[in-house]
């Protein structure tokens, strides 16, 4: 590759910054002090922990990141929905301490086959004037193969709370929580309702 000439306003101007620099040797480079005018930076003691975590990296005995999701688990859904039902209640039904009156298992069930299953199962408690039932969804079993799009563990257990917040169950539907460990725990929800008009 050839060099091409500079054209005449090319030239000029680089003369017009030459002039105006010093040449640097190894000495004037030793006594030159760079001042460089940036903001000063907080230093209040969240920043400082947040800029040395930074640049530090992650404390060792931490436990290892969580996978992305960009919904939240459905336990903490759940947990998070604002109680409806009578405070002394909610706390014996989250301790086990009430009997579920019903119970429905959708182990082993198709999206097609539950959906219609769990609404007639809590249509027909609510018509017979029962309070809390059982729906067991089981855990689920892990299917994901590591492909691009991931792929939630237990279908059901995912599936569930969205069928109790939509019609026709939510009309009947008062609340909805995970199940105490006698009763399921995990893969099971217990279901409130409303009283029987």
């Amino acid at each position: 590759m050839t060099r091409r000439k500079l054209r005449q306003d090319e030239l000029d101007l680089w003369n017009q910054v030459a002039a105006r620099t010093d040449r640097l040797t190894k000495t004037s480079l030793a006594k030159a002090r760079f001042v460089v005018d940036m903001p000063q930076p907080e230093t209040t003691p969240a920043t400082v922990r947040k800029a040395q975590a930074t640049i530090l990296g992650k404390p060792k005995g931490k436990s290892p990141a969580r996978p992305h999701s960009l919904a939240p688990a459905i336990d903490e859904q759940i947990a998070r929905t604002p109680v409806q039902m009578d405070n002394k209640s909610f706390g014996k039904m989250k301790r086990g301490k009430l009997r579920p009156e019903g119970r429905i298992d959708l182990h082993g069930m198709t999206l097609d086959r539950a959906h219609p299953a769990l609404t007639s199962f809590v249509m027909n408690a609510h018509a017979q004037g029962k309070r809390l039932v059982l729906v067991i969804t089981g855990k689920g079993k892990h299917r994901d193969e590591g492909g691009p799009i991931p792929t939630r563990m237990g279908v059901l257990r995912h599936q569930v709370p969205q069928w109790l917040k939509m019609q026709p169950m939510s009309s009947v539907v008062l609340q909805v929580a995970q199940a105490h460990i006698s009763h399921g725990g995990g893969g099971a929800y217990y279901v409130y309702l409303r009283r029987h008009r």
